[in-house]
């Protein structure tokens, strides 16, 4: 039985890959941080079949230790401060934990198991300020945000240790990537959310920030997919993972508002608070590389996408609001 650490198990694409990968048969081990507020909530219903153990990518000794005590043969790497909003008022942090725990963990496995696969999640945030449209592996960086600057840090090194020490280590290029499992603080579960609560009357406005900012949006459920095919290549190498169709915050809101038969203009306000101090206008991927190589498509589309995740948000709240 193939074994695989994912660290960040308990975020939206840890939750999927390890399904993704229970089915395919693997032992699925998933590292968390001792915190407080520790949330398994995603991870609920397969977390009777998985093995979760104690590490953090501040501290290298703990992923030292995980790594020699269970010796998987994958290790993903989807632990980050992931939410660029959050990467301005702590950018130290962010490089802390998004930066260096990468080179923290690509060190671990170095020392206690050079044959590991490792995967890193990379970001279309490094694009930032983008230099050609759409973008490929071959694009040069411009990231705007102390998120994505973290996320070049840890591209770039785990190239580098790739090179260096001759690990299989690969980076997937993720674009924008969603699902019902997104976290609130993220502008499509933001809008699916509210027009969930505008549609059931417990709210009658939602407030957002640039409308005509654009990104190329994708299932996180066929994402998880193109990683472990990464890792399942002779070769190690660097993927871009998208649909190569962009949409706009507007869009995204007169296709949720209109699936509950409402007008988005009747609902939604701009707020200057919810605007980055250097926005990023167009990320569009051209995943052609992921196609040829490792046979990989999405499937699902992107108003499928946004139906799904209204859905979700309002049989979420239903239950709430039954339950009083």
């Amino acid at each position: 039985m193939p074994k695989a650490l994912i660290t960040g198990i308990t975020g939206q694409d840890g939750s999927y890959l390890a399904e993704f990968l229970l089915e395919k048969g693997y032992e699925v081990i998933g590292l968390v941080r001792r915190t407080s507020t520790v949330n398994f909530e995603r991870i609920g219903h397969i977390q009777d079949r998985i093995t979760l153990v104690s590490g953090d990518l501040l501290d290298q000794t703990s992923l030292t230790r995980v790594l020699d005590e269970h010796r998987p043969q994958e290790v993903y790497n989807l632990a980050a401060q992931s939410f660029v909003q959050t990467s301005w008022a702590q950018p130290v942090f962010t490089g802390e934990v998004t930066a260096l725990g990468v080179t923290r963990l690509l060190d671990a496995i170095r020392a206690v198991d050079p044959t590991i696969r490792f995967y890193q999640a990379s970001s279309s945030e490094m694009f930032g300020k983008v230099r050609e449209v759409p973008q490929k592996e071959t694009t040069p960086f411009y990231p705007r945000s102390p998120y994505g600057v973290a996320k070049v840090y840890g591209h770039w090194i785990t190239v580098n240790y790739r090179e260096s020490y001759g690990l299989h280590a690969t980076s997937g290029i993720l674009f924008n990537h969603e699902s019902p499992r997104r976290g609130l603080e993220f502008v499509t579960r933001k809008v699916t959310d509210g027009v969930a609560r505008i549609k059931l009357g417990l709210s009658d406005t939602l407030a957002l920030g640039n409308l005509d900012s654009r990104r190329d949006w994708g299932f996180a459920g066929d994402y998880v997919k193109a990683m472990w095919l990464m890792l399942q290549q002779d070769e190690p190498g660097d993927y871009v993972v998208a649909t190569g169709v962009t949409h706009s915050v507007q869009d995204l809101c007169e296709i949720a508002f209109s699936y509950v038969d409402l007008d988005w203009h009747d609902y939604v306000t701009q707020d200057p608070r919810f605007m980055r101090p250097a926005e990023v206008d167009l990320l569009v991927g051209d995943a052609s590389k992921a196609h040829r190589v490792l046979g990989w498509e999405p499937e699902v589309t992107f108003k499928e996408l946004i139906h799904m995740m209204v859905d979700a948000d309002l049989e979420r709240l239903r239950k709430e609001m039954e339950q009083g």
